[in-house]
């Protein structure tokens, strides 16, 4: 196989979706915002001194024994729900073996054939529904810390809890596999049971791929991919793994069963050991964790109690506040920033349209809190200010042009639109006396502009709205100023 890949070559161009079916399944760790580990009281706090967050429990040490955090099985019930998944009234807890420094026990406890979740779909933006296997509980391993010379172990994250969501063999695309992946980390972070911050390893992924033969029923050998941490990263390490495969293919090489890991600075998957089936793990049920039993009040109960999903939000969003489907989605990825829009549009006068509201919020509002690295559940400036700045607009105090203005000087000083307005002399000018005299002034201090609108070149118009603008330092009224112009204009023509 040749040991170069051209890393501009996407699969789309390639030609080999001509040959190949790709087959991809994810396999998810969100870490649950718990304040204690699965088994044990340990903190869950990132960024601790390393080895701070541990006990007996959590270290495996003989004669210890786990106890089930109940906000984590709460959690989970909320997830199922989520995604329309049948919950099972009984699970088992299992121990997966293997041997590894980051895991102080030699197992792992997690749930194998009897889980407490089964089933359910994500709905990607191309409305495609990708089916789910299975959601089941599972305590996270350790982390090893390699340098130069020596290698180090922190077990911090050892028993922090996870939900592994398994996805079936049913994304066809990187890009699918990563929207897949922004779809439940975003219902998620709604749900409030994980912060879904990739940077920290609080959501990550496995992805496993393979490819067939065009038409094939036949599954191909499948290659995991392992830990992947970022969207951008998943599209890239699963584009480089199908170009990689397909190449093997194309020179009847096997592929191999193996996990792999992706290097980010090279762009490119690494062989790091073979894959192991489910028997090489000796999965049996552990003897120190009885049956998990889920009752169906408590399910009911946390029914009961869930908010509005993103999916649901984004189509009343569009039928109750006339927003486009596109402002829809952008609205609803980031929970805080929906709500924002929400609050807004509670705030703002009923001649304001929810579209309206929707265009500042995704433009300057963005803007400023990106470049601001605003946190959008307490960003620079609230929803109410923000609110009274777009009614100012609306009545006419002033203009789209100077309200940006308008909300700078909010940023920077803190004050209210109208505070602003007030102390700056910012409000509009409506008086049509004033407006056609500044007018005037342009067209007549630009009589080739205007024999050349008069003769049909109509695109000058706008120079004559700028001219008048930039005269009246932004405080016309726009809408009188295109009125009047057109008058004024048309005068000149007649005579």
């Amino acid at each position: 196989m040749s040991n170069q890949i051209n890393q501009s070559t996407t699969p789309t161009s390639s030609g080999f979706l001509k040959k190949y079916d790709t087959v991809i399944g994810l396999e998810i760790h969100c870490q649950l915002k718990t304040n204690s580990k699965l088994f044990c009281g340990c903190s869950t706090s990132f960024g601790c001194e390393p080895n701070e967050n541990t006990c007996p429990v959590c270290l495996g040490h003989p004669g210890t024994l786990p106890v089930l955090n109940r906000k984590v099985v709460d959690y989970g019930i909320a997830m199922a729900l989520a995604i329309g998944a049948k919950i099972n009234n009984r699970s088992v807890f299992a121990r997966k073996q293997y041997f590894y420094p980051d895991l102080p026990k030699g197992y792992q406890i997690s749930q194998y054939d009897i889980p407490y979740c089964e089933g359910g779909s994500i709905t990607l933006d191309s409305g495609y529904s990708v089916p789910v296997t299975r959601i089941h509980f599972e305590e996270d391993a350790g982390k090893n810390i390699h340098g130069d010379e020596e290698s180090y172990v922190d077990l911090n994250r050892a028993g922090i809890p996870l939900l592994e969501m398994v996805s079936d063999p049913a994304i066809h695309s990187a890009s699918d596999a990563s929207d897949y992946l922004k779809k439940v980390r975003n219902i998620a972070r709604y749900l409030d049971i994980s912060d879904g911050n990739l940077e920290e390893g609080s959501f990550r992924c496995d992805a496993n791929i393979s490819l067939k033969l065009k038409g094939s029923t036949q599954l191909g050998t499948k290659v995991e991919v392992k830990n992947l941490n970022s969207f951008k990263n998943v599209e890239r390490a699963i584009n480089y793994e199908i170009m990689r495969q397909a190449d093997c293919l194309d020179n009847a090489e096997p592929i191999v069963q193996q996990t792999r890991l992706f290097d980010v600075a090279a762009g490119k998957t690494k062989a790091m050991r073979s894959k192991e089936d489910s028997h090489d793990y000796r999965y049996f049920p552990d003897p120190d964790l009885g049956p998990l039993e889920i009752s169906e009040n408590r399910i009911e109960r946390i029914s009961q109690s869930l908010p509005e999903l993103p999916e649901k939000l984004r189509r009343r969003l569009i039928d109750q506040y006339g927003v486009s489907p596109e402002d829809a989605v952008i609205l609803t990825e980031e929970k805080e920033l929906s709500l924002f829009y929400r609050e807004v549009a509670g705030f703002v006068e009923e001649n304001v349209s929810g579209k309206v509201v929707a265009n500042w919020v995704l433009t300057e509002f963005l803007r400023v809190a990106n470049n601001k690295e605003w946190s959008l559940k307490e960003p620079g400036v609230s929803s109410r200010d923000f609110a009274e700045l777009l009614n100012l607009i609306a009545k006419d105090t002033i203009s789209g042009k100077i309200a940006k203005t308008v909300f700078e000087e909010m940023v920077v000083t803190g004050l209210s639109a109208g505070k602003i307005v007030e102390q700056k002399g910012l409000v509009q000018v409506t008086d049509t006396k004033e407006i056609e005299h500044t007018i005037s002034e342009v067209l007549d201090n630009n009589p080739e502009q205007v024999c050349s609108y008069l003769g049909g070149k109509e695109k000058i118009f706008g120079f004559f709205v700028g001219q008048v603008m930039k005269q009246s330092q932004g405080k016309f009224n726009p809408a009188l100023v295109n009125q009047i112009l057109k008058k004024l204009l048309l005068a000149r023509k007649d005579s």
